[in-house]
């Protein structure tokens, strides 16, 4: 029987043509040719691939959208639930060895003959890429090794490994797996580096995921080793590591390194490693008597303790591991003899505490630790260095505008957007590369860094936590400095007090007389059909999409701020990554435009508002939805105060678990513009009387936060009291 075609949704057309979702509503109305619907219904039609495809054909329509965007399509309308993504990593290095015309040659070639000569480049990559000699292709492949290699030929191949890589951890079982941010990724590669010297020349990553902590490290590093137990990791480590260094040896293994280390009797200058946390099936039992314990049998939950000491085993003597471990993991009980075993060792360089959002999981603080394989001729080390980084990068609610929420970082897929990576990164270089050139030398600097001896940490605890030990002391505080500052928060506090007054005044809320109002409505689908108004959105997690247009491409959008859904939910400005947005379809955010937040993790009245100037300019993020109304038709507050009620956000919603809204089902009454712009200054005074209470609350708390630490600390007096009578 035929092979049945893939379904495509109007929006997939809309891609595949090359053209704006408009322009298909245009031709399904216009064309009583265009395809039928062959299933879905009729909010959300689906059409036949195929037929979709020969109508574009035989109208000239050749797909305008970028070759990534072919394959990510191909991807998702292949049939196949054999791991396509997977694998087609191999090919990427493939293709990527050949020039452009070898590719065109091979894409023209039959099915039958493309997948074979497809699978006989791939089987040569078997000592390159874990497991290549297994795949297989088949003519039922042919599409999406065409998309693939026309995506490496007209585009590039990191940008057909980034579209795999997508789908790959989508569809396996690697989809619990992270990649280290890349912003902390070269934080942890420029740790290896502390003094003049050359950078070390082989990094081992036993756990190297995606490939991202040696990808870091290419820049120095000539010889690049990496091994994870997920397969489909490590050839995707394999082949980005390949793409991005090609100069440099590179060897990547699929396995285990606890229980079957391919490395072994491995020495390296250095070793970066971002291990899994909290794993108790890691071989206690089986590794009990194993060589690497030269600081203690790990017990069975300290997993994190194991990886400690096999870094260590494959260090050269001298040789530095950075390592991103959890906060437990310097102070748990059970893991105490190994900490004193390591600090005795002068193993233990230093432990710096990150701030919460620098990594997956995102609700703690990480840690990171530098290690050392201690040198056979050398003393034994007297101070370990502590640093920590994340007070100076906690959002401080005494500086938020009165539009930004405090408390809460905003997240993206590369950690906290709000931190300031470049003054945390100096923070911890400058500290690092200091007390590594003159550890006895080093100067302290309160609250942020301190240089500890290992004596003091030899207590019953051995706990290592930097907060534990890096403390502003009474005498080491400035007094006049924090009564300034306390000052200074004060007077902002009643001004916040006195906005507030201001903003909850102003009379003349009238009843609408015995019963309450109503009135025609309709619903955002409606009055977007009518011109009223515009409706975009970008997809969750990924790259900007527009909804009812595709603005174009290129180097405007680069750089600018992205404006997210936990933005506008929290109050936040912009923070979204613009990295992750640049080349996208974009739509660029217009003042007057009403953005709905797709997140319900506070008030409703909260996930809405207008976009000011300082919204605008800004590219839309994901989890947001933007409605750019007609100003001659619709007034924006009236939008988006109507938009906000919990009623109407709780009738468009769907789901349990997992709440999603769909903007098209909100409704609108139908009023006259001079009405909705009575209605618009009355929600415009309600956001702002919600705006005034959020700044006081967050002065508020600043405020007793700064006057408490002040008086436990010893550096405030309480009210009535003189200097002078101060005994103690």
């Amino acid at each position: 029987m035929p092979k049945p075609s893939a379904q495509v949704t109007a929006a997939e057309i809309s891609r595949l043509a090359g053209v704006t979702r408009a322009t298909v509503s245009n031709w399904r109305r216009r064309h009583a040719d265009f395809p039928a619907p062959v299933a879905g219904t009729d909010a959300s039609p689906l059409y036949d691939l195929e037929a979709v495809r020969a109508w574009l054909a035989a109208r000239g329509h050749v797909s305008s959208a970028s070759p990534a965007e072919e394959l990510r399509t191909v991807l998702r309308l292949h049939t196949g639930t054999d791991g396509a993504a997977t694998r087609l990593l191999p090919l990427v290095l493939a293709a990527a060895e050949r020039d452009k015309d070898d590719l065109a040659a091979l894409s023209g070639l039959p099915d039958a003959d493309l997948a074979a000569r497809c699978q006989e480049a791939v089987g040569k990559l078997t000592d390159v890429v874990p497991d290549a000699d297994a795949i297989t292709y088949t003519p039922d492949d042919a599409s999406l090794l065409r998309a693939l290699l026309h995506c490496v030929h007209g585009q590039s191949a990191q940008a057909a490994l980034d579209v795999l890589a997508e789908r790959e951890l989508e569809d396996s079982a690697a989809s619990g797996a992270y990649q280290t941010p890349q912003r902390l990724a070269d934080l942890m590669s420029c740790l290896l580096a502390p003094g003049p010297g050359p950078y070390p020349a082989r990094v081992l990553d036993p756990a190297c995921g995606s490939g991202s902590l040696l990808a870091a490290a290419r820049s120095g590093a000539t010889c690049l080793f990496g091994q994870d137990s997920i397969p489909v990791q490590a050839q995707r480590s394999a082949v980005r590591l390949h793409l991005s260094a090609p100069r440099a040896e590179v060897a990547v293994r699929a396995g285990d390194s606890l229980r079957a280390d391919a490395f072994p009797g491995l020495t390296v200058d250095a070793v970066l490693c971002n291990p899994p946390y909290g794993d108790r099936d890691w071989g206690h039992d089986d590794l009990a008597y194993d060589p690497r314990w030269a600081y203690g049998l790990p017990p069975r939950a300290e997993s994190e303790l194991a990886w400690v000491q096999h870094a260590l085993a494959h260090l050269a003597p001298g040789g530095l591991a950075v390592m991103l471990l959890p906060p437990a993991t310097a102070s748990r009980a059970s893991g105490r003899r190994v900490r004193a075993e390591l600090l005795r060792a002068s193993a233990l360089r230093a432990v710096i505490a990150l701030p919460p959002g620098a990594a997956t999981p995102f609700h703690i603080g990480l840690h990171l630790w530098i290690l050392q394989r201690p040198r056979p001729d050398e003393t034994g080390q007297h101070t370990v260095l502590f640093i920590d980084t994340a007070a100076d990068q906690r959002p401080s609610p005494a500086h938020t505008l009165p539009t930004q929420a405090a408390g809460t970082p905003a997240r993206s897929r590369e950690g906290r957007t709000d931190l300031d990576w470049t003054a945390l990164s100096d923070t911890v270089l400058a500290h690092w590369r200091l007390f590594a050139a003159d550890p006895a030398g080093f100067a302290d600097e309160p609250g942020v860094a301190r240089a500890v001896p290992v004596i003091e940490l030899l207590d019953d605890l051995v706990d290592i936590t930097p907060t534990r030990h890096v403390r502003t002391s009474p005498s080491a505080a400035d007094p006049a400095a924090i009564a300034k500052r306390a000052e200074e928060l004060r007077r902002r506090l009643k001004e916040g007090v006195t906005i507030l007054a201001a903003s909850s005044g102003g009379g003349g809320w009238q009843p609408a007389g015995e019963g309450a109002r109503s009135w025609r409505t309709a619903t955002i689908a409606d009055l977007t059909r009518g011109g009223a108004l515009t409706l975009h959105r970008a997809a969750p997690g990924t790259r900007g999409a527009q909804e009812s247009e595709r603005p174009g491409e290129g180097e405007e959008y680069a750089g600018r701020a992205v404006l997210t859904g936990y933005d506008v939910a929290t109050g936040g400005c912009a923070s979204g990554d613009p990295d992750g947005q640049a080349g996208a379809a974009s739509v660029l955010v217009e003042e007057g435009d009403i953005l709905l937040s797709s997140l319900r993790t506070v008030a409703p009245g909260a996930i809405v508002r207008v976009a000011d100037a300082t919204d605008a300019g800004c590219l839309l993020g994901p989890n947001l939805h933007l409605f750019r109304p007609d100003p001659e038709r619709l007034d924006s507050w009236f939008l988006a105060g109507f938009l906000s009620a919990e009623d109407n956000i709780n009738a468009a919603s769907t789901g349990t678990t997992t709440i999603q809204i769909d903007p098209r089902r909100l409704r609108l009454p139908l009023l006259p513009l001079a009405e909705q712009r009575r209605y618009g200054k009355a929600f415009r005074r309600l956001y702002e009387l919600r705006a005034a209470a959020r700044q006081a609350a967050d002065l508020a708390t600043a405020t007793a936060d700064l006057l408490g630490t002040g008086l436990t600390g010893g550096a405030l007096l309480p009210p009535g009291t003189q200097p002078e009578s101060d005994s103690a």
